[in-house]
């Protein structure tokens, strides 16, 4: 049996970001030194309110969006994905104890009965988190029904080596590891090579790239350019590749990137949307999307906080703060009247999207003033999937 490692795999530390329990809605509070904090149970509540708003009873699935025009809401079809990050979260809420007003035992059926929506490396990697963490025992019909060991090779984004995808994979396996109870497969081996993968990915500056063997058009782009969600998920990934495999290697790999895009935070707690690995700069802000600020980030930094014993709270608090006004616009992007939380600020031109990338290759930042940038009025599912999966063993605010 390995020792512990140096990082600290296994051990526990207290809660990175802490909560104060309000009557009302959630709102920011001053706690000592530690900056802005959120209400965190209420932010659940709000989060568990936007997921009835998506829910389709119909199909037992979420509506892959819900977006505001000026004709009301306009409801997208359901998706598999997105429901699938949901129910992680949900799953997280119910550990607190806490009654769900959705059937989770038959969206879930819904998901394992007809995996033929499984399309990439990242589909089967969700598929299988979810099933390690909502149905252990129905991990070996998942192991046979897919063949793991082909599956870098099956699957577009395993071929291409998108980070995003390698990440989801090796996340499912890892959870999957802490899950089994000896019946299934050993996954030392594609994990292994899953790992490598993702780590080619990574530049000296500790930031990832989105993929490593795109199409010869992307192939510059994708190789020095990624996105915070390749930066997060990969984070993720390597603290729980670490934990289930008993290796300390991918934590030096994951505090590189952690430090990286922490140091590129924004001053009001902005996650960016896009990174140049090769220069360690943010290549473009925007858009800066919600689920990183509350979601992604959170759950990223969190599960390397536990692993490593470093603290990640300042970032994380400065992050959830951005939501509630302290942001480029001065809005609060949750909107208690309707129950839900706003999906971004971007700019009202997406052109200026594009300028600002290639200018950042010279080295020029642009900026932007407050009336070319406004809120996108769209709620997703995965959104509130991965922010109580962050946050949900904390339960809802008691109003």
């Amino acid at each position: 049996m390995p020792q512990e490692s140096a990082f600290g795999i296994g051990g526990s530390i207290q809660p990175r970001v802490r909560s104060v329990v309000g009557p009302s809605g959630p709102k920011a509070t001053l706690i000592g030194n530690s900056g802005p904090c959120i209400d965190i149970p209420a932010l659940n509540a709000l989060a568990l309110r936007s997921l009835v708003s998506l829910f389709e009873v119909r199909e037992n699935l979420f509506s892959r969006s819900l977006t505001l025009t000026k004709d009301g809401f306009y409801r997208a079809k359901t998706s598999r994905r997105r429901t699938m990050i949901a129910l992680l979260g949900l799953q997280r809420l119910a550990e607190s104890g806490r009654p769900l007003p959705f059937d989770v035992a038959a969206v879930r059926d819904v998901l394992l009965t007809d995996t033929n929506w499984v399309s990439g490396l990242g589909d089967l990697g969700l598929l299988t988190w979810l099933t390690a963490e909502i149905v252990p025992e129905r991990l070996c019909d998942l192991f046979n029904e897919f063949d793991f060991d082909k599956a870098l090779e099956a699957y577009p984004d395993g071929r291409q080596a998108h980070s995003g995808g390698l990440a989801l994979f090796l996340a499912g396996m890892s959870h999957a590891r802490l899950a089994g109870d000896g019946s299934i497969p050993d996954l030392t081996d594609v994990a292994v090579d899953a790992y490598h993968l993702l780590l080619e990915n990574q530049g000296e500056s500790g930031l990832f790239g989105q993929a490593g063997f795109a199409r010869s058009l992307q192939r510059v782009f994708c190789r020095r350019f990624g996105t915070f969600g390749d930066q997060i998920y990969a984070i993720y990934a390597l603290s729980t590749f670490a934990k289930a495999f008993q290796v300390e290697e991918p934590l030096a790999s994951a505090l590189g990137c952690a430090n990286s895009i922490r140091a590129l935070q924004g001053e009001r707690g902005e996650w960016w949307f896009l990174y140049d690995k090769e220069t360690c700069r943010v290549a473009n802000r925007y858009p800066v999307f919600s689920r990183h600020q509350d979601g992604t980030a959170p759950m990223g930094l969190l599960a390397l906080g536990e692993a490593t014993g470093q603290s990640f709270h300042e970032a994380i608090n400065k992050g959830l703060s951005w939501i509630t006004g302290v942001n480029e616009l001065g809005n609060d992007l949750r909107n208690l009247e309707r129950g839900l939380i706003w999906d971004s600020i971007r700019p009202k031109r997406r052109t200026a999207q594009y300028w600002e990338a290639f200018l950042s290759l010279v080295n020029i930042s642009p900026r932007f003033r407050q009336n070319e940038l406004h809120i996108r009025q769209e709620v997703r599912p995965d959104h509130f999937g991965w922010l109580l999966y962050a946050f949900g063993k904390q339960g809802l605010a008691k109003a």
